[in-house]
């Protein structure tokens, strides 16, 4: 249920485009989105029958305040929320993360531009293409700027001022020592190369080769003939470069394809783009984007592009864009390009011929990355995995990793005050927000073995009515006896056979597995055995500790409740106030008249001192 802050808010915001943001009581974004009308869509979150995933519900009831921030458009909406779910990374967005810095060419906003390769986009103005999926795709696009334009492609700047002289000085560069740096150029030739440079990057090679033909007549028709070699050399080095770029569909029409496919066993999704420039396969580029649990392909699909066409780096659109899910709201991003990028593309899902066999092609792409990336991942879990959870695995013959593992110990002082505790581990460290501790319920007298079948028959109750985390290992401080009690109580709750169970008992640091007749004996210098030890020791500590606790508090509660007048609201609000027997008895007569009234106070004291408790 929200908070009635978060209702008056609801109720005041406007009917208005823009940004919301969700956060938690420590302040913490949990969700940034963007709205049509901002009252209706943040409204629609918290209404009883709204149909939403259990991801979004649970970030629904950590919502303990909100925050709008209202936009002129839609589109301004979409650009915001890119940008803040960036900066910020909130944890229940769709988030576009990359194994990966991506290259990109990037072209300086100076007079005399510089061409470069680099990995960091930087707001100045200049314009980077890209981003390129692979570092050698870069590397051939500079050297057919290279070949073609004698484009000097170094980062460093090319001219400064010399502040001696108060006069350009140029930068000495690798090809200037050869006499082929075009930082000698004049200022119109410079800028005439960097337009062809901006257009061979943007896949426009059939423009560029009529335009480089168109000059080469007009010079040699000049009898420039110098001029026009530099030209047909330019001619050439662009045609071999076009002739390698696969061509891919009939017409030469611009295109880019969108497709995104998703692993559930990663919890990942992939998103790849195909860029078609005048028919021809000039770039491909890909993102890993989670989560993908939770989320439509649409909907991933949609992040995706979104992401894409407000990026900083510097976009041309195509004629059509290809999908291979429908969007979720398409009109948002019609909005944006047509308002920032001033023109119409329409969006399609091609469904028969080359563009659907373009499509699939793609949806190949995104399955290869992902599968790659599965194996990245397992191979870096492998390697983290401790060398106690890999002998573990090994001494015991596991069918799988026991990289989670419950251990139970039960407590109690001649059947009294009967306990239990719980502890988890997760690869061979405790993780102590796991830990649990019962009251046994069911169980009169010192019954270690009904005891243990009521706490394991409690918790793993739990665990499968509530869906949560099952354990690769359970450790029962026992031997035979608490390992047959702890399995009858798993095969009748339907739990056994879900994860393994064994039973370590303490004298001979013997290990009892279901089935078994024999105990195996673990190495004294395995970290196996010492796992296990230290597993079971935090279970019976906590335990102990726990025992401790209930047994104290229920004799200094009984003792207080004796006293006539006193009862066990007022003893706990002694005890919650100076923590023990003890310290109460040292206490004044107008102390403790203060804090429960003088009657009371006096019968406390007439007590300690009749009773001459010492």
């Amino acid at each position: 249920m929200e908070s009635n802050t978060i209702k008056e808010k609801i109720a005041n915001l406007p009917l208005e485009p823009g940004v919301y943001i969700y956060k938690d009581a420590k302040g913490s974004i949990l969700y940034v989105g963007k709205a049509k009308k901002l009252r209706n869509r943040v409204r629609s979150y918290f209404q009883e029958r709204s149909i939403q995933s259990g991801r979004i519900q649970t970030m629904v009831r950590k919502i303990t305040d909100l925050e709008v921030i209202v936009t002129d458009s839609e589109a301004e909406a979409l650009i915001l929320e890119n940008n803040l779910i960036k900066q910020n990374q909130p944890r229940y967005n769709v988030l576009l993360r990359d194994d990966k810095t991506y290259p990109y060419i990037c072209i300086t906003n100076e007079d005399r531009p510089r061409v470069f390769p680099t990995r960091t986009v930087i707001k100045d103005g200049s314009q980077y293409y890209g981003p390129y999926d692979s570092v050698n795709g870069m590397k051939r696009m500079l050297e057919v700027i290279r070949k073609a334009f004698g484009l000097c492609t170094c980062a460093v700047s090319i001219k400064t001022l010399d502040k001696t002289k108060n006069t350009p000085k140029w930068h000495s560069c690798f090809d200037d020592y050869l006499g082929s740096c075009s930082a000698q150029w004049s200022l119109l030739t410079y800028q005439a190369t960097i337009e062809k440079v901006t257009k061979l990057i943007n896949g426009k090679t059939s423009l560029l080769i009529r335009e480089l033909k168109e000059e080469m007549e007009i010079a040699a028709q000049a009898m420039a003939f110098e001029q026009a070699a530099y030209l047909r050399d330019s001619l050439q080095a662009v045609t071999r470069y076009s002739e390698r770029m696969k061509m891919v569909t009939e017409t030469e029409q611009d295109r880019d394809l969108f497709v995104v496919e998703k692993n559930t066993e990663i919890n990942e999704a992939c998103g790849v783009l195909l860029k078609i420039r005048e028919g021809k396969l000039i770039g491909k580029f890909h993102r890993f984007i989670k989560p993908a649990q939770g989320y439509s392909h649409s909907e991933l699909l949609q992040s995706f592009i979104e992401d894409y066409y407000t990026s900083d780096h510097h976009i041309t659109l195509p004629d059509e864009v290809y999908l291979s899910h429908d969007l979720v709201d398409e009109e948002v991003l019609h909005g944006y390009l047509h308002e920032h990028k001033s023109k119409k593309v329409p969006f399609k899902i091609p469904e028969r011929g080359d563009k659907a066999k373009l499509i699939k092609m793609a949806v190949t792409n995104a399955k290869l990355h992902l599968n790659d990336r599965a194996l990245a991942l397992e191979k870096r879990e492998r390697n983290r995995i401790p060398a106690a959870i890999s002998d573990l695995h090994h001494f015991l013959s596991l069918s799988r990793l026991p990289r989670t593992i419950h251990c139970f110990d039960n407590s109690n002082f001649q059947g009294a005050y009967p306990v239990a505790s719980m502890v988890s581990f997760v690869d061979a460290k405790p993780r102590k927000t796991q830990y649990k501790h019962f009251h046994i319920k069911t169980v009169i007298g010192p019954d270690d073995f009904a005891s243990m079948a009521e706490i394991l028959t409690r918790q793993y109750t739990s665990v499968q009515k509530n869906g949560e985390h099952i354990p690769d290992l359970i450790v029962v401080d026992g031997g035979k006896g608490q390992l047959s009690a702890a399995v009858r109580a798993l095969k009748e709750i339907g739990f056994y056979g879900e994860c393994e169970i064994i039973g370590l008992a303490k004298r001979l640091e013997e290990v009892f597995i279901p089935g078994r007749k024999d105990a195996i004996m673990i190495p004294k210098t395995s970290p196996a055995l010492k796992l296990l030890q230290q597993v079971r020791d935090e279970a019976h500590r906590f335990a102990i500790t726990f025992h401790r606790n209930v047994r104290s508090n229920n004799t200094i509660g009984s003792e207080l409740t004796n006293i006539d007048g006193i009862g066990e609201k007022t003893a706990k609000q002694l005890l919650k106030k100076y923590g023990s027997i003890s310290n109460i008895r040292k206490l004044e007569a107008h102390t403790l008249a203060q804090e429960i009234g003088t009657t009371k106070a006096n019968k406390v004291l007439e007590y300690f001192t009749s009773n001459n408790d010492h």
